[in-house]
């Protein structure tokens, strides 16, 4: 973790871009995941038959970046054909409640794009996508005419987002080439950079594979194309090569497990390292990098800290198997800056609405966590992996007194909050008083309700208040001789005998 000093000047710059307008132009679809579980082997072929538990939807592509813009804390503009059919209302819909300013361009006669994934025992085990058409003229110059017009003197930048799936047309790429000095800061994600050479962006973001199509395949050895020391090499000893044929003034080119290696021009290159993760949960870890480092460059941020930022957000954002989206609460949590135990508490309640304003996953458990242990951090991790922030309701050194008997709790109410805040999977703590958190859970509005142990779901006290709400109640793995009782009764029986009373 970065000085006390490095981490409060980064939570600065974040705090800097907040409301910022961003226009964000290219391709968008949805992603879509389906989850199951083996139940047989079918009979029509040797393969296993899934038992569908849920589906689960996303913006993807363009529109994954914008709402990573909006959750940052940005004001973003979507700019974007997209169908006129149902999927293309979910997508619009999605959008407005995550955030994001979209202009309707609806392309008529045309289908939504969707990637669909199934999952099955926590493993991608197929994907199907839809078949895109290019998008109609008209829907071409619609795109120029609401681009022109999006980009006037409040935003701070232009972020083009090119899939090669026929949204962004030659007539785009030309009117951004002869306005080029009239628009601010502009970053380009594309599958083929060079497109984009003559439009001088100011940020590109390439992948490995994308990087190694500018440098071109023949001038890289084999033994480069693998991960590890030889892709870094390659891509640092190419960097004035991928400015060049990119046009760009900085390229962060993204090495999934490598971290990223960003160039600037004149400047020597800024690798980060990334948190490791199933390749599974990284889908749309380059929006949210995307989103980041737009935000932190464009609002004057060096290259250090800017691929600093973009990377804590893209390692906040790989929780779980679904499309990636960072908060800017979870990101000043990576920063080791989460709501501290001396926040109002009424400030607090704000920020957590205020996330589930941009589109986010509220998750709330609750308990005294008095001394806490592999089973306390191993249930707050799964727990933070099923929604985008996780709310921990703590108990008030009264309830717990109330509730587990004299001597306890053992540690107060800010070391309690303290240890809590400091996990990284934990984004909020909110101390409450009462001995149920049935209160606690109308103000804050959970989307899932987390229990640990050997609860079942119907049974748990609090589930009625959560489903009413519209939450939903999961209970996770209980683990055995994890319990801050059994610890102090195990403390209590080691001690001497004269000392066994002040345990605790």
């Amino acid at each position: 973790m970065a000085h006390v000093n490095d981490r409060r000047r980064l939570a600065d710059l974040v705090a800097g871009w907040q409301e910022s307008r961003v226009v964000v132009v290219g391709d968008s679809f949805i992603d879509e995941w389906w989850y199951g579980e083996p139940e047989r082997l079918s009979r029509e072929a040797p393969i296993p038959v899934l038992g569908l538990g849920r589906v689960e939807r996303a913006p993807g592509g363009a529109a994954n970046a914008a709402v990573n813009i909006a959750a940052l804390g940005g004001r973003p503009l979507l700019v974007a054909p997209i169908g006129d059919d149902a999927d293309g209302a979910w997508l619009r819909g999605c959008l407005g409640e995550a955030g994001v300013d979209v202009d309707p361009i609806v392309s008529s006669g045309a289908t939504t794009a969707v990637k669909r994934r199934v999952i099955a025992g926590g493993q991608i085990v197929l994907r199907v996508d839809t078949a895109v058409g290019r998008a109609s003229s008209a829907t071409a110059q619609d795109v120029i005419a609401f681009a022109e017009a999006a980009v006037d003197g409040a935003a701070v930048a232009v972020v083009v987002c090119d899939y090669a799936m026929g949204g962004l047309s030659e007539g785009f790429l030309a009117w951004l080439k002869r306005g080029r000095e009239s628009l601010p800061f502009l970053a380009v994600d594309a599958h083929h950079l060079g497109r984009w050479r003559d439009a001088r962006p100011d940020l590109v973001k390439p992948s490995f594979a994308e990087a190694a199509d500018l440098i071109h395949a023949g001038d890289i050895r084999a033994d480069d194309l693998h991960a590890g020391d030889g892709r870094l090499s390659t891509i640092e000893h190419h960097a004035e090569l991928i400015l060049d044929r990119s046009g760009a003034t900085v390229s962060a080119v993204t090495l999934d497990l490598d971290g990223a290696l960003v160039l600037g021009r004149h400047a020597s290159p800024v690798r980060t390292s990334t948190r490791q993760a199933p390749e599974s949960h990284a889908v749309g870890a380059g929006d949210a990098y995307l989103a980041a480092i737009t935000l932190a460059l464009a609002s004057g941020a060096g290259l250090d800290d800017a691929a600093t930022l973009a990377q804590l957000a893209a390692d906040a954002s790989i929780r779980g198997p679904r499309t990636c989206v960072t908060q800017v609460d979870s990101l000043l949590t990576e920063l080791g800056m989460p709501s501290m135990p001396g926040d109002d508490r009424d400030e607090v309640l704000a920020r957590i609405h205020a996330a589930r304003s941009r589109g986010a996953r509220l998750v709330f458990t609750n308990g005294c966590f008095d001394v806490l242990h592999h089973g306390h951090v191993g249930f707050l991790r799964q727990a933070r992996e099923l929604g985008d922030l996780l709310v921990v309701g703590l108990n008030s050194d009264a309830s717990v007194a109330r509730l587990k008997g004299p001597g306890r709790p053992v540690n107060g109410i800010d070391d309690r909050s303290a240890v809590l805040t400091a996990l990284s999977c934990v984004d909020h703590v909110v101390v409450f008083d009462e001995d149920s958190p049935v209160r606690l859970i109308n103000e804050i509005r959970p989307d899932v309700y987390v229990k640990g142990g050997d609860y079942h779901a119907d049974l748990v006290p609090e589930a009625d208040a959560v489903r009413g709400l519209g939450g939903d109640v999961r209970i996770l793995d209980y683990l055995p001789d994890r319990s801050t009782s059994s610890i102090i009764e195990r403390i209590r029986s080691s001690a001497p005998a004269g000392e066994r009373e002040e345990v605790g």
